[in-house]
């Protein structure tokens, strides 16, 4: 993910030396951007706003697995050779997405080493960012996980300021993508705000101090750790 002004200003101007076809788009929230079982035909680049990823399974269930932001790539499976899309993804906010055809992408990744160099660093900051988010679903209490997601999700390490989750996310969508219930991350919302590890007053705000559930062992609510 784009870290800073910079990193931001420099993939611009490598994206704008490509020479596959490209088309901007805005998307509203809600809207989708492609469905699990379209064409996998291109890739996106977000240039702003949020996304969530989900996948549904045969029964319909459905998985959030992912919240990209801008900087992000999506819908690269395509270059592995596959032609349906393996996810749903939609904006969370409102967005402004990059649509850049396959075979320009391809092109570019055997011809243009700074283009490879970006795309290749993602997938590799994208791939660790998967193994750390597997470890914490297997080894980590539902608390725990829910800290370093509002973590991740606040951008931490920016700044020492609070920092406001944008885009809104429902307490369903938390709670499918650190594998529980709604009514558990309500108890840990709840417990969150009374230790003054978050304010949440119309927006959520998440303070640093939130980082100590992750650093520290506490003892976990017969009641709130059983999802």
């Amino acid at each position: 993910m784009i870290s800073d002004k910079k990193a931001a200003l420099d993939q611009n101007a490598i994206l704008s030396r490509l020479d596959a076809r490209k088309s901007e788009a805005k998307y509203h929230k809600d809207q989708s951007v492609y469905s699990q079982g379209d064409p996998a035909d291109c890739i996106y680049f977000m240039r702003a706003g949020s996304v969530k990823v989900a996948i549904a399974s045969p029964t319909g269930r459905e998985a959030v697995v992912g919240i990209l932001q801008a900087g992000h790539f999506c819908g690269d499976e395509c270059l592995t050779g596959r032609k349906w899309r393996l996810a749903t993804v939609t904006a969370l906010s409102e967005c402004v997405l990059v649509r850049l055809e396959k075979a320009g992408v391809v092109r570019a990744l055997h011809e243009d080493s700074a283009f490879s160099e970006l795309f290749i660093s993602y997938l590799m900051a994208r791939n660790i960012k998967l193994q750390e988010n597997l470890v914490d679903q297997l080894l980590n209490s539902t608390e725990k996980r829910l800290a370093r997601l509002l973590l991740i999700l606040a951008n931490y390490g920016k700044d020492d300021r609070p920092e406001t989750i944008v885009p809104k996310i429902s307490q369903e969508t938390l709670a499918e993508m650190i594998g529980t219930t709604r009514t558990h991350v309500n108890f840990f919302l709840n417990r969150f705000r009374q230790l003054g590890f978050i304010d949440y007053n119309g927006s959520l705000k998440v303070r640093r101090s939130l980082l100590n559930v992750l650093l520290h062992n506490r003892p976990q609510s017969e009641s709130g750790d059983s999802g």
